[in-house]
């Protein structure tokens, strides 16, 4: 109860602290926006697409894992900035457990991630996309686990390298891969067999193509359940890892 009541107290804080800046969140859409409106004739001419709808049933689940692993794997930024800002020393000296301190700031990207996934929704429904409200729910959870996923490996990574140069260094060079493995530039099944199998140990391959199978009308199929599996399991151990290297090392 009281990592509960504590997490709700710094979601609340560090959520109030993005609404204060609506203009950044604002910012945050123009690109996903953008990349849905351009990209999606480039994928219906070249992949063939019946229709615009048909596109973004392709796109749209492409687009939502390419936020859940850029805005999951580079928010360590941010924790080191609350760092250098005093926020974590002041919070610190407060009854809040630290593992509420480190998960409040974990689900506050997951929150405004989400956010950003039902605007991206609702524009692509405006201009054709059709999809049942359960099934897109189904995928905004994959799209959760993955963003909560990449946050606390980032937070981890933050704090094990705390300098902004090299960790940007360190994220850019694992983020790249990861999304490439991802299917989310360009279709895993059109690359060669072992760039294939290594997709298979990437989780957030296994988020892209459960959303993928949700977006074709097929929830029943394997690995939409494979998935959500592999990403809950997965988000559990990530968060133990980041809240218990936090207390250890800052807190």
């Amino acid at each position: 109860m009281k990592l509960a009541r504590d997490t709700w107290l710094t979601f609340q804080y560090e959520a109030g602290q993005l609404i204060h800046n609506p203009v950044n969140i604002a910012i945050s859409l123009l690109q996903p926006i953008t990349y849905l409106l351009l990209f999606t004739p480039f994928i219906k001419s070249v992949m063939g697409a019946s229709s615009y709808g048909a596109a973004y049933q392709i796109y749209v689940p492409s687009l939502f894992c390419a936020m859940g692993v850029f805005s999951g794997l580079f928010a360590g930024f941010s924790l080191i900035g609350a760092i250098r800002q005093g926020v974590i020393a002041r919070f610190r000296i407060t009854p809040l457990s630290r593992s509420g301190l480190v998960l409040g700031r974990e689900l506050v990207f997951v929150a405004l991630v989400g956010f950003q996934a039902i605007v991206i929704a609702v524009v692509a429904l405006i201009f054709g996309l059709r999809i049942p409200v359960a099934y897109l729910l189904l995928a905004m959870a994959l799209l959760g686990m993955m963003v909560l996923i990449g946050v606390s490996i980032s937070y981890m990574l933050a704090i094990l390298v705390p300098d902004v140069n090299v960790l940007t260094n360190v994220t850019n060079g694992i983020t790249e891969p990861i999304a490439i493995l991802a299917g989310i530039l360009i279709p895993v099944s059109v690359a060669p067999l072992w760039i294939r199998d290594a997709a298979l140990w990437n989780p957030f391959a296994w988020g892209s193509n459960g959303m993928h199978a949700i977006f074709q009308g097929q929830v029943g199929a394997s690995v939409v359940w494979q998935a959500t599996v592999i990403l809950a399991v997965l988000a559990v151990a990530t968060v133990l890892g980041s809240s218990r290297l936090f207390t250890r090392e800052i807190a």
